[in-house]
């Protein structure tokens, strides 16, 4: 629960924060009079500000301190020169980097916003964000506080899912992922154009079944259907992931031929090709919504190759999905993932790479620029050696 005191009277409601942040120990009211410079002094010393005016005008509040965090005054430090003063290796510019955007985080999320029971917002011209809030949050019994910044990915989230993410056509028909809040949305289309050009193994031709592990969205569960394999199974461990594939296969009529499972990694049986896509950096994520982009140790790609072997028909292949990030930002080398294709029992049959054209690519003024433009992602050809 998160507390205030309002006109003289405590008031309490359940909080909720996707970045599992606690519940803010101190928490004033805050209303269409709040200047946006008392609102940055009071975001860092860790003041958390419960929104009871207008709700455009919170949005607005919440955009003026965006420009404060992102171009702050020349009398405070600016990050990108403490980056460039203190970095000393590819690996410190990330550290840096984190601990930057985690510092932003906690700033811009110190604008709260209560909801009602049903998804609704009390407060003068707010939209209808029930509908959002329903598929992010389920249904709820009572009112909830949650920071104005994760509503707005909330909102974000729920447009995306309405239109949904062009990823391939299918007899000049586009095929679009609606992706769920809470799931990886496929908008880096090179690695499905890998799986599109990528050979597939011999032992298809005799037994045409496939695993898409890690299936998030179940992308790559419908590129694979596309590609003619009859018998699909899409398997991952969170509750949204799989309802999101799920839904996304029914959509596209394809759930005879794909079947979805709640299971860790790899299911009971084998198949003739195993594709997995992990998350690409050995690092700790900071909420839930990073579990798509953050691998502790690495310990999904570990997973993926220490039982590839006892899973793989003979003739059959996995393909490992990875960009080279991690290696250029000093996190794993790629000896390291050699030894660990070694160890796990595999060879390499080959390798297809394609260079990112995402934005961030481009982008010289973000601190990862260096990393990010000698990226290169890569389908890894596997099989038993």
């Amino acid at each position: 629960m998160i507390h205030w005191d309002e006109v003289g009277k405590s008031g309490s409601a359940r909080w909720h924060s996707e970045n599992a942040i606690k519940p803010h120990q101190k928490v004033i009211l805050a209303d269409d009079t709040l200047t946006a410079d008392l609102a940055y002094r009071s975001a860092c010393e860790g003041t958390a500000m419960l929104y009871r005016g207008d709700f455009q005008n919170a949005r607005q509040l919440l955009q003026a301190l965006v420009r404060r965090v992102d171009k702050p005054s020349k009398k405070s430090t600016r990050v990108d020169r403490v980056v460039k003063e203190k970095a000393k290796s590819p690996l410190d510019i990330f550290n840096l980097h984190r601990l930057a955007q985690s510092q932003r985080a906690r700033v811009l999320g110190m604008v709260l916003i209560q909801i009602n029971a049903d998804h609704t917002i009390p407060l003068r011209r707010a939209p209808d964000v029930s509908q959002a809030c329903l598929e992010a949050y389920g249904e709820q019994t009572e009112p909830y506080v949650i920071s104005l910044r994760e509503l707005l990915g909330v909102i974000s989230a729920h447009e995306w899912r309405k239109k949904g993410v062009p990823v391939l056509a299918r007899d000049d028909e586009e095929i679009r992922i609606h992706p769920h809040y809470g799931v990886f949305s496929p908008i880096r289309g090179e690695y499905i154009e890998l799986v599109l050009k990528a050979p597939l193994p011999s032992a298809i031709q005799k037994n045409s079944i496939a695993f898409d592990i890690g299936a998030g969205t179940g992308v790559l569960s419908v590129v694979l259907a596309m590609r003619e394999i009859k018998q699909i199974i899409a398997t991952d461990l969170d509750d949204r992931a799989i309802a999101c594939a799920k839904e996304n296969i029914a959509r596209l009529g394809l759930s005879s031929q794909i079947e979805v499972l709640k299971t860790n990694l790899f299911p009971e049986e084998k198949a003739a090709l195993i594709v997995c896509n992990p998350p690409w950096l050995p690092a700790r994520p900071s909420s839930s919504l990073e579990h798509a982009v953050y691998d502790p140790e690495s310990q999904m790609l570990k997973g993926f190759l220490e039982n590839l072997k006892d899973h793989l028909l003979m003739g059959g292949e996995g393909w490992l999905i990875l960009s080279d990030l991690a290696e250029h930002l000093g996190l794993r080398t790629r000896a390291e993932l050699l030894l660990w294709i070694q160890n796990a029992g595999l060879k390499v049959l080959g390798r297809l790479d394609t260079k990112p054209t995402h934005q961030k690519v481009f982008d010289q003024e973000n601190a990862l620029y260096k990393a990010r433009s000698a990226e290169i992602t890569s389908l890894w050809r596997l099989a038993s050696a």
